[in-house]
């Protein structure tokens, strides 16, 4: 029976057999030493009998071997225990020597990230590589668990769209016998019309944005967590459990991957003791701003990618906290699904911020049915579209006052990480520049 890894040092003294792929051979003297990768690690096997050692001659990376041996003791070795008097059995010959060496470490430097996806299915078998989706997955695993403690039933929406909720131009259409189609920004219409039926859903998938950014922080496919909540006594509510979400992972996360992060020079999570999320408004935000850096950015609606930096920063040195909402956004940021704030001149919506990255945007949604017709109008919206029609059925027949969130998960990861560009934290990423692997 096949031992993985992780297993083997419950196996010392006792013949075994392993599978995996060739990581890395070294000779020092009459010894050869291979590591053997499976899921889980790696295993380090001791050659020294002629014939297995011919085997290993022209042998390439990444063969895929079967191997038999006597596992022994030895605390140097990864998972403290190594193979001894193997039996070597090629499974998979590789005949083409890599391009890239997976048993070193892979610059992420911005010069050198085209080759970093350029070989991206071997790239990804560097073990330092792998770290980053095993903690993505942990992301995706543990919001998955908080969301449904909490009473919230996860759906999957169509991605093929009529009509695009975000509106704009950043949109891909395409045709669909004969019609025109879009690929989904987001499921906005559709968690909205679940709010209907289950109150509280959620959902974590792809959306598609035809930005032409060729930026550190910006994707053409990118996935994303979409939240809806019914019922909400007000605004706060929706707020406080988007950021008791965020608090919950990020501390999970921290503790069941601490190793890996210190590996990949994370950055220490720095939380506000009262487990809340420190708010502060647009405005504000610019005054300090101004202040401070003496560029006046008092006029602008919304925060420029320097303000979010800058006010991170501030937060986590003055605030004690890696988190912060942004607030009171201007009408003129105003969507026709969010709702108004009373004040007549805000929006009530807010941006959750995480060192120095708008990762959510989480809005209090407007649930009347004629304001919401008149905001469409308002916005050169027709209600009448085929795209919006059984959307405004929901609230034509009754939702709740709600709310939700657009929540990056790419940005959350690569933050998590402290890595310098989104597409790292991308398996296989899309931007304006590469659709392949």
């Amino acid at each position: 029976m096949r031992v993985l890894s992780n297993d083997l040092k419950s196996h010392i003294g006792k013949q075994v057999v392993i599978n995996g792929w060739l990581h890395k051979k070294r000779a020092m003297g009459g010894i050869n030493f291979i590591n053997v990768r499976d899921r889980n690690g790696l295993t380090q096997v001791v050659v020294e009998d002629k014939d297995q050692v011919e085997k290993l001659r022209g042998m390439q990376i990444g063969t895929v071997l079967e191997i038999e041996g006597k596992v022994k003791d030895e605390p140097r070795a990864p998972g403290g225990a190594e193979i001894h008097s193997p039996k070597i059995t090629v499974l998979v010959p590789v005949a083409d020597e890599p391009p890239i060496e997976i048993d070193k470490p892979i610059s992420h430097k911005p010069d050198h990230l085209d080759t970093l996806f350029e070989h991206r299915v071997l790239s990804l078998r560097n073990l330092q590589e792998q770290k980053v989706f095993k903690i993505r997955a942990s992301v995706n695993k543990d919001i998955r668990d908080y969301l449904t403690d909490q009473d919230f039933v996860e759906i999957q929406t169509p991605k093929l769209l009529g009509a695009a909720p975000e509106g704009g131009a950043e949109v891909f259409k395409l045709d669909y016998f004969g019609q025109e189609a879009t690929l989904a920004q987001s499921p906005q219409l559709y968690k909205q019309i679940m709010v209907g039926v289950y109150e509280r859903v959620f959902e974590i998938g792809q959306a598609y944005r035809a930005e032409l950014s060729a930026t550190t922080r910006h994707l053409t496919e990118l996935t994303m967590l979409d939240i809806e909540m019914g019922f909400v006594e007000n605004y706060d509510e929706v707020l406080d459990t988007v950021a008791n979400m965020t608090f919950s992972v990020l501390q999970s996360i921290y503790k069941k991957h601490a190793n890996g992060l210190k590996s990949l020079n994370a950055p220490e999570l720095v939380l506000s003791k009262d487990g809340k999320v420190p708010k502060i408004t647009v405005q504000e935000i610019h005054e300090l701003y101004t202040k401070a850096t003496k560029t006046d950015t008092t006029n602008e609606k919304d925060l420029t990618p320097d303000e979010e930096k800058w006010i991170c920063e501030y937060a986590r040195k003055k605030l004690g906290s890696d988190l912060i909402y942004v607030t009171e956004f201007p009408l003129s940021t105003h969507k026709f699904y969010q709702k108004k704030n009373d004040d007549g001149k805000t929006v009530l919506s807010a941006d959750l911020l995480f060192r120095g990255v708008e990762i959510a945007t989480v809005p209090m949604r407007e649930n009347n049915y004629e304001t919401l017709l008149k905001q469409m109008k308002d916005q050169g919206i027709d209600p009448e579209d085929p795209g919006f029609k059984y959307y405004l059925q929901a609230f034509k027949y009754g939702l709740p006052a709600h709310g939700g969130c657009g929540f990056g998960i790419d940005r959350f990861v690569q933050k998590i990480i402290g890595l310098n560009n989104v597409k790292e934290a991308t398996l296989f990423p899309r931007d304006i520049n590469r659709l392949a692997p």
